[in-house]
């Protein structure tokens, strides 16, 4: 048994054989629940493992709030998953004024509104726009991604990784020079603050340099590789760097590879998880994308999705940040990157594990997980992505 991962934190997975039909059945049941539990004065309500550490972000917001779940909705029906019965432009139209009167954010944030992509004012404009678009919400959102630039938390959640990304989906979308140089604002500061190894992450009271993409170096590479932005020089040494720390930092036991969640925790196991924000799935799918012909580090994330699949499905859920989605969102990258259907399969399993977890989930609190990064909608997303053979992540990957 590998030491490179918890094992109580996971599961086997199931032996369900993957099938369609009941794959696009849990889409359809996942997206009719949504729906029929919005309520248009509260939104939703949150669930009770999303309160567990204290107040929620606002509900608002783009990672546990109403923008994740409308924009998780509207792909869905762009992809021709889902039918939608309500009107969810017009509920989108009114979020950045409802975050603006209550952001009711964390006391460290200081209370008030902040520009960040997932839990702040930056992913409600993009929601916003994609469902209602209108020119005063392309304007709000320079100004936001400009006021971020040198935000300390240096990562993807709050800081200008994540504003860097709202400006490139802009930029493709409105098709507006101005976030591509307010985009290369960020990144020439972004490139600054690069030490010898990794960024410094300074949030919730702690100084640490985070490995995986919840919080730290992969998201912010990916971010950087991204949209044909960074200018030549700056790409090739992006990926010469990347490899040199991926390949330092990597955690090996035969043809399975890991990485540590930070420089600070120890290495053995117990300071190791295996999941999207932290761990060898979210190194698989920041980097599958980078560098393809390399193969190094074709190696590496090969070890990683080896190490995930051998880990199987996370017991605390079946969702995207720190579930099974998630951890399953390496398997599509992987058949992007090598075109091994095999990883296709594995990908398959974990969506029927991850389906039968949102189902026992809400017969054991009596309510589905209203949230995009750690609720049903970001299976449903996953699903989908099984279905199509598609590896593109909320977000992330501008769906």
């Amino acid at each position: 048994m590998s030491e490179l991962y918890d094992h109580p934190s996971h599961e086997p997975v199931t032996d369900t054989a993957w099938s369609e039909a009941s794959a696009r059945a849990a889409i359809a049941e996942i997206a009719a629940d949504a729906e029929a539990a919005f309520d248009p004065g509260t939104l939703w309500h949150a669930h009770p493992l999303d309160t567990d550490g204290g107040p929620l972000p606002s509900p608002t917001g783009f990672y546990l709030g109403a923008s994740g779940v409308i924009w998780a909705l509207d792909a869905l029906r762009r992809a021709g998953a889902v039918e939608l019965r309500r009107d969810w432009p017009e509920v989108a139209a009114g979020l950045p004024d409802r975050y603006a009167a209550t952001p009711d954010l964390p006391e460290w944030t200081g209370g008030g509104a902040v520009p960040s992509l997932l839990v702040g004012e930056a992913g409600i404009l993009l929601v916003a726009h994609r469902l209602a678009p209108a020119q005063w919400q392309v304007d709000r959102l320079l100004e936001v991604v400009r006021a971020n630039v040198h935000n300390p938390t240096r990562e993807l959640m709050w800081g200008s990784p994540g504003t860097m990304l709202a400006a490139q989906l802009m930029h493709e979308r409105a098709r507006d020079d101005r976030f591509a140089d307010a985009w290369r604002e960020s990144a020439d500061w972004l490139w600054q603050e690069w030490g010898d190894e990794l960024w410094l992450q300074d949030m919730y009271g702690q100084l640490r340099h985070y490995v995986g993409p919840g919080h730290g170096f992969a998201a912010n590479v990916l971010v950087l590789a991204k949209g044909g932005l960074l200018d030549r020089a700056r790409r090739a040494e992006l990926e010469l760097r990347s490899l040199d720390v991926l390949r330092e930092l990597a955690q090996r036991d035969g043809g399975l590879v890991q990485w540590p969640a930070t420089l600070e925790f120890p290495r053995p196991s117990s300071g190791v998880r295996t999941q999207w924000c932290h761990g060898a799935p979210g190194i698989v799918s920041s980097f599958a994308a980078i560098a393809p012909g390399n193969d190094e580090l074709t190696g590496l994330l090969t070890g990683g999705g080896e190490l995930t699949w051998q880990a199987g499905p996370l017991v605390k859920g079946p969702g995207l940040c720190h579930g099974t989605a998630g951890n399953g969102y390496a398997f599509l990258k992987l058949l992007d990157r090598t075109g091994d259907e095999r990883w296709l399969d594995r990908a398959r399993a974990f969506g029927m594990h991850a389906a039968a977890q949102v189902r026992a989930a809400r017969e054991q609190h009596g309510q589905g997980r209203y949230s995009l990064w750690t609720g049903d909608v970001g299976v449903a997303l996953y699903l989908w992505g099984c279905i199509a053979a598609e590896s593109s992540m909320p977000a992330l990957d501008g769906v």
